[in-house]
């Protein structure tokens, strides 16, 4: 039987590969990689299109055809194709969960362009022909006035409904020719430059200091070998890594090749992105930068993902999802503040941003260059033994002092104010002055809401989620306790439901606590509050980073989508209001964590001409992070970090993988994974050291109890697949979730 066969990935619920004829037509549209709809059972089902051929002595006759191919080019070209794979096996995830996350559901469900019809003058009458016009068809005349008025074509539906005429009026016109109808795609732009909000750079590269100049020296001459290769680039904030980034994207544009930019917060995707067009813009007009993130409308994302799919735009900047996107010859992958845990997808599948992106890297040959003032110690030690190659900015541009560092004992001003305060006198000090000088300030605290808890100080009676093992916290906007692990709300109680007490109080901070104690002590100011409670209108974040650049608010308050990256040089003054919220965790990265965040949120203190000062409030001032991290000193801490990991066998050394189990039952999600845990221990033996099973350190959410199994392995290839086959075969009961997270970043 001659003709053509595919295999194809169905995106139908389980990981097999279908075979199929195509019929002569769709021939020329098939190759590897393409969407297509083919049949599965009654239905027709998307699918990727996996293997080109037929499997030896298979009845071909008897297959099936495809039914639809849904774009004249890949959906999935060669290298995400293979990542997929890799995906599949390295995270054990299905891999049509894995496709369906790297193609957009716009892409999907094969919606189109975004198109609209318009006019424009096909033949000039002559003022006879005219004339006759306006006394045979006044309408037509009318509208054909309006058209030869303009010097441009126009939007078909905006005109007649501005001059009350129906379609009959301008597809009379259109069909003598008089007017020309033509069907323009209009673009729907996730960004647009809005220089009034002051986020245009200059397109004009500044002359680079030499540490810039090696460390581009080295990135380019990498690039020019065009093999895959890993550099990190270690720069102290406000060194100028990103111009660093933006000569490296300068010189892969000019060959003709693609670049991803990964950020790890949406909110520094407006700040990067005008950077990136101002000077794609310098370097061949024309040049176009697609934004991709998850707060694009499906329209957005459609329009940007089908022009990197077809060559059309060649540079994508955009949060985690964005190592996704169909990037033709790619050859370059920045991922600024690589450290970041934003990285790390939490839902199925459980991938790290930074880890694919080395990954792509390798499957397409191309350069993955990886940037923080913190490095990850996981990435830092592959730079060490030499699997990466390091690259240092010490220095800040323009020789630029980091700021000064000022640790306050709050425990010292408790006696001194008698009693808990949200603010130092030193920070309202430092505040008023920077007001006074018409300069701004940056107040930091990772905790949304206005305090953690409410707190019977009478009974000692605790407010908790009823669906979740935490306390809700209180709000005090609109006087509500949530929970922000399952979004439960209720009104705040003004007495103690335990003991009908009055004396119910919060304890604890949170950015609306911090605000309410700013507007106090500095009236007169500017405010203004960003956290996942504010920032529901889209484009709020953009909004409000745009004013503050603009000088329009004094005080900026937010958790930690302002603690980094951010660039504002007249900002003087870092407060971080709790110093403890991430040191005082179950989790060996807490100390970590701590000391990149007092880094990062310092960092955005004096990045102008005038001398920056942080305000770190804690508990624990002689802890390693804080010390460490007033004099920004990375290698300092990082050596001793890596010893205590080296110590007990943490990563970077070994691989972390964890299973987790939810069900309505704790006493049966116990008596399940225990006995799991034994037939684990009894089919790997020493390969893997086990830890539990034992409850989750938040044993319940969503009214599900969650247990937990931490597995230490030397690789994760050379277990996973075992283990995930173990798992297939294991008779779990049905109200029993189990999931499994390779290489997860929170021990919570």
């Amino acid at each position: 039987m001659a003709g053509m066969f595919v295999g194809v990935h169905p995106l139908a619920g389980f990981d097999k590969v279908l075979h199929y004829q195509v019929p002569e037509p769709m021939i020329a549209d098939v190759q590897l990689g393409a969407l297509v709809r083919v049949p599965v059972g009654r239905t027709l089902r998307l699918g990727i299109v996996g293997e080109i051929g037929a499997p030896k002595d298979f009845p071909l006759d008897k297959l099936k055809a495809l039914a639809q191919v849904l774009h004249p080019f890949p959906a999935l070209p060669p290298d995400l194709l293979g990542l997929a794979r890799w995906m599949t096996g390295y995270y054990a995830a299905p891999l049509d969960g894995i496709i369906e996350t790297m193609i957009p559901v716009a892409v999907r469900n094969g919606a189109g362009l975004k198109q609209e019809k318009q006019l424009a003058i096909g033949q000039r009458l002559s003022g006879e022909e005219f004339t006759a016009l306006e006394k045979r068809a006044p309408q037509q005349a009318r509208l054909y006035k309006f058209i030869e008025q303009q010097f441009r074509p126009q939007k078909k539906s905006l005109v007649l409904s501005r001059l009350e005429l129906t379609a009959a009026v301008s597809n009379a016109l259109v069909k003598r020719g008089v007017l020309l109808e033509a069907t323009q795609r209009i673009e729907r732009v996730a960004y647009v430059d809005d220089h009034s909000r002051g986020e245009l750079v200059a397109a004009q590269p500044p002359t680079l200091n030499a540490e810039q100049l090696t460390a581009v020296a080295a990135v380019t001459a990498r690039l020019a070998t065009g093999k895959f290769g890993v550099s990190l680039l270690h720069g102290v904030t406000g060194s100028g890594k990103t111009e660093v980034y933006l000569h490296a994207i300068d010189t892969v544009l000019k060959a003709g090749c693609g670049v991803a930019f990964l950020v790890p917060e949406v909110a520094l995707t407006p700040q990067t992105v005008a950077r990136l067009r101002s000077r794609l813009e310098a370097i061949a007009p024309g040049n176009k930068c697609v934004v991709w993130h998850s707060h694009l409308s499906e329209g957005e994302r459609l329009d940007g993902w089908l022009a990197l799919a077809t060559g059309e735009a060649r540079v994508v900047v955009g949060a985690r999802s964005a190592v996704f996107a169909p990037v033709q010859n790619l050859r370059l992958i920045v991922v600024d503040e690589e450290h970041e845990p934003a990285y790390k997808q939490d839902e199925t599948p459980r991938y790290h941003g930074r880890d694919v992106a080395v990954m792509r890297a390798k499957l397409c040959g191309a350069v993955c260059l990886l940037g923080s003032a913190t490095p990850s110690l996981e990435s830092f030690h592959n730079a060490q033994v030499g699997r990466y190659q390091l690259l240092e900015l010490k220095q800040r541009v323009d020789d630029r002092k980091l700021p000064h560092i000022d640790v306050v004992d709050m425990k010292i001003e408790v006696m001194k104010q008698r009693g808990l305060t949200t603010l130092s006198r030193k920070l309202v000090d430092a505040m008023h002055a920077r007001l006074e000088r018409r300069e701004q300030t940056i107040l930091f605290i990772n905790r949304r809401g206005y305090s953690s808890s409410m707190l019977c100080t009478k009974c000692g009676h605790t407010e908790e989620c009823p669906h979740c093992s935490i306390t809700m916290t209180y709000h005090r906007s609109d006087e509500t306790l949530r929970c922000h692990l399952c979004n439960a709300q209720r009104a705040a109680p003004t007495r103690c439901p335990a003991c009908g007490a009055p004396e119910i109080r919060w304890r604890g901070l949170g950015t609306q606590r911090v605000e309410e104690a700013v507007r106090r002590v500095l009236p007169r100011a500017r405010l203004e509050r960003m956290d996942t409670d504010t920032m529901v209108k889209k484009n709020r974040f953009r909004e409000i980073l745009g004013d503050f650049r603009l000088g329009k608010i004094d005080v900026l308050i937010g958790t930690q989508m302002i603690g980094k990256g951010l660039d504002f040089p007249n900002v003087t003054l870092v407060g971080l209001i709790d110093a403890d919220i991430s040191m005082h965790i179950p989790d060996f990265r807490a100390n970590e964590r701590t000391f990149q965040l007092l880094v990062q949120v310092a960092g955005r203190a004096g990045r102008g001409d005038r001398a920056g000062e942080v305000v770190v409030q804690t508990f624990t001032p002689q802890a390693e992070a804080i010390q460490f991290s007033r004099h920004a000193d990375f290698t300092g801490f990082a050596a001793a970090e890596l010893k205590l990991r080296k110590d007990f066998n943490y990563p970077p050394y070994r691989h972390l993988i964890h299973h987790l189990f939810r069900g309505p039952n704790p006493e049966k999600l116990k008596f399940f994974a225990e006995q799991w845990a034994k037939l684990v221990e009894k089919t790997f033996g020493a390969r893997v050291e086990l830890r539990g099973p034992s409850p989750c350190p938040i044993e319940k959410i969503k009214d599900e109890y969650r247990w937990q199994i931490w597995y230490f392995v030397a690789g994760v290839t050379p277990v996973i697949g075992e283990l995930s086959k173990l798992r297939s075969e294991f008779a779990w009961p049905d109200d029993l979730t189990q999931v499994i997270d390779v290489d997860p970043v929170s021990l919570m």
